[in-house]
């Protein structure tokens, strides 16, 4: 079995109260674009704590070829990030932020402070480093702050080897990547998806209208992901 489809499968065992609260350990999403990447790079992946199915379409692929049932979990509003939000602000647990360009990140923390204003934010910043130095100087940070929870969002790849610096650095809260989620929010407010497509899991294909640059690798994916999970399975 592939070790990311085995690390999304471990997942399944565990609630959202457990992830949230299971100190230490760091989190990454993969749909059937980043799945392509991550099958390229499966010793930076393979080194992160857990790995959730983000999209109905892995969902389904992973039902199909493996035979298995799992949840599907992204770090958008459709999921994870209110409940996140909503643990925070029940526990009182801190969130620190970095992703995207300085002024989405701002503006989205605006959102934020609004629709939760007992979250307590330890801070944020954009998600552009000058050179691998300031980037081990964040992370190193980070770690001594110590928020309960980080959010991260850089881009494949990126995203994960800064989770993964920070916690080398000894970070002991809790780290998720979230892609694009931070830049929809500066874009669109709080809820990205309209509730109709949410409901008929029609999100890649309205992200592909609403962000013409993500056409192409919608496309590649849908090309090249059947082929590359299948042969994977097959040849391991």
């Amino acid at each position: 079995m592939s070790v990311l489809v085995f690390k999304i499968l471990f997942m399944e065992n565990y609630s959202m109260d457990e992830i949230l609260g299971k100190k230490g350990k760091v989190y990454t999403f993969l749909n059937p674009v980043s799945y392509l990447t991550a099958l390229d790079n499966k010793g930076l992946f393979s080194q992160m704590d857990g790995v959730f199915a983000d999209g109905s379409l892995l969902v389904r692929a992973i039902r199909l070829v493996y035979g298995k049932s799992v949840t599907r979990r992204s770090f958008d509003m459709t999921s994870m990030a209110p409940e996140l939000f909503a643990y925070a602000a029940e526990h009182g647990r801190t969130v620190y932020i970095v992703a995207s360009r300085q002024e989405q990140v701002e503006k989205a923390m605006g959102i934020f402070l609004e629709r939760y204003p007992i979250v307590k934010f330890a801070g944020y910043r954009n998600g552009y480093f000058a050179s691998d130095k300031e980037m081990d100087e964040e992370a190193m940070r980070i770690a001594e702050l110590g928020p309960d929870f980080l959010i991260v969002g850089m881009g494949a790849l990126m995203q994960e080897r800064f989770l993964l610096k920070v916690k080398a650095a000894g970070y002991q809260g809790i780290g998720f990547t979230c892609g694009g989620f931070i830049h929809q929010t500066s874009v669109n407010e709080i809820n990205y998806y309209p509730e109709w497509v949410d409901k008929t899991n029609l999100r890649f294909l309205y992200r592909m209208w609403k962000e013409p640059h993500t056409r192409k690798r919608y496309l590649m994916a849908g090309l090249l992901f059947p082929v590359r999970f299948i042969a994977e399975r097959i040849f391991g």
